[in-house]
């Protein structure tokens, strides 16, 4: 949620941002329309409060004779106290549900645009040439099969299109992606947590992800629950309504969990193999941090995805994310992006946000200083997921149809230097 106050001081960034995102910035102005109103009535019901108090204080002061018209006038006056205070009350609750639409504020240096309009900050690693290395490019869901690692035809037939089965070293890969990210996470100073994937709608909506995405969240009416589609959702609500201790550093969790998502809107993309599927698996940073902090977090997380790029070889790309595929929490989102060589392009693999105080003040998370109580930061990012596996055979795949394992991952696959085919 924005600051109704910052946004009465200076409005002029959250329109910019508005316009950024290819949002409305007239939103800015309804949202300052509505809490003026707001604060009028609440002023013009505490000013006929504090009067029939006065009034009523000199019930018992009057003499007979004027004590009728005089209860008469209190009673009128309450009636009058009561409409005031709902219509205060109404015109609270029209500015928290125009606060609740608008996204967070985009940083400064944000590109502006839509989902093609990032910036390449850096390339790191060079893709192979596979063909000059005499190998025949083969993609992930083809070179999975042959280790019988990925069984997609299975998957289909017990739950549908984009829901596969990992059997036999494919579930071995899964697992030690995940097992060296939460190790790499817990020497970071993380504490590691098993997390819910079950949540309330309010914890769903605190974190922002009920806004123009819903429609990518799974939903359990019979309970009124939501399935996360990412681990973020409940460490965000982990500390929700509390008060919090950042002062000597931040907070920071990382949670291990199945994620579920509806890919509503990708019909049609990448429905080959396990790029976009309706469950997966990840390992997810995230941090509360002092608001004035959040920036250094949010690039100490970037530099933590980059050295899991770097210890299983993967060349990638990172990116600055435009303001309008930032999403709703976000201020500032870098993508880094693994060479897909059957698709010769680059494909998603880690993000890190920076949701500065959007989240904390939607979920009552506060921090105690000097002049009381504020809202913390939260960042968050993601260290491994099983979209990884795609990334990782692919760049790894040899002319004989194995797999090459790198040094840093071999301790989590048994001690394997290659991933070979299994006859049938």
């Amino acid at each position: 949620m924005i600051d109704v106050r910052a946004l009465r001081e200076n409005p002029q960034p959250a329109r910019d941002s508005q316009v950024a995102r290819g949002a409305d910035p007239e939103l800015v102005d309804r949202i300052l329309a509505a809490d003026s109103e707001r604060r009028s009535l609440l002023n013009d019901f505490e000013s006929r409060r504090a009067a029939h108090k006065e009034l009523s204080r000199s019930i018992g002061k009057a003499s007979a004779e004027e004590r009728p018209a005089i209860l008469e006038r209190a009673k009128a006056m309450a009636g009058e106290v009561a409409e005031v205070e709902k219509a205060a009350d109404a015109a609270a609750a029209r500015t928290d549900e125009l606060l609740w639409q608008m996204p967070n504020i985009v940083a400064g240096g944000v590109p502006a645009g839509g989902e093609d309009d990032f910036e390449v900050l850096e390339h790191v690693g060079t893709p192979r040439d596979l063909a000059a290395e005499g190998v025949t490019v083969r993609d992930h869901l083809d070179i999975g099969e042959g280790l019988k690692a990925i069984d997609v035809a299975r998957g289909t037939k017990v739950s549908g299109s984009r829901f596969y089965y990992l059997t036999g070293i494919g579930a071995r890969l899964e697992l030690a992606l995940l097992t060296r990210a939460a190790d790499r996470a817990e020497a970071a100073g993380f504490t590691l947590m098993v997390t819910p994937t079950l949540v309330s709608p309010q914890t769903m909506a605190g974190t922002g992800f009920l806004g123009a995405h819903a429609d990518e969240i799974y939903h359990l009416p019979a309970d009124d629950l939501y399935l996360t589609g990412t681990s973020e959702v409940a460490l965000a609500g982990y500390h929700s309504d509390e008060i919090i201790d950042v002062a000597a550093g931040p907070l920071r969790y990382a949670g291990w969990s199945t994620c579920y998502r509806r890919e509503a809107g990708s019909y049609g993309k990448d429905t080959r193999g396990i790029i976009r599927v309706h469950q997966f698996n990840k390992l997810e940073m995230f941090s509360y941090v002092a608001p004035e902090a959040a920036a250094d977090e949010h690039a100490r997380f970037l530099q933590l995805e980059r050295e899991m790029l770097d210890a299983i070889e993967l060349p990638y790309r990172i990116i600055d994310t435009a303001a309008g595929d930032l999403g709703t929490s976000a201020a500032r989102k870098f993508d880094c992006e693994a060479w897909l060589p059957s698709q010769e392009r680059w494909m998603e693999v880690t993000s890190t946000s920076n949701c500065t105080t959007f989240q904390a003040r939607r979920l009552g998370i506060r921090s105690r200083g000097e002049k009381g109580t504020s809202p913390v930061a939260t960042v968050n990012g993601t260290l491994a997921t099983t979209r990884w596996i795609v990334a990782f055979l692919e760049n790894h795949q040899q002319a004989d149809g194995s797999v090459h394992v790198p040094e840093a991952l071999r301790p989590y696959l048994g001690g394997r230097e290659v991933l070979r085919p299994v006859s049938v």
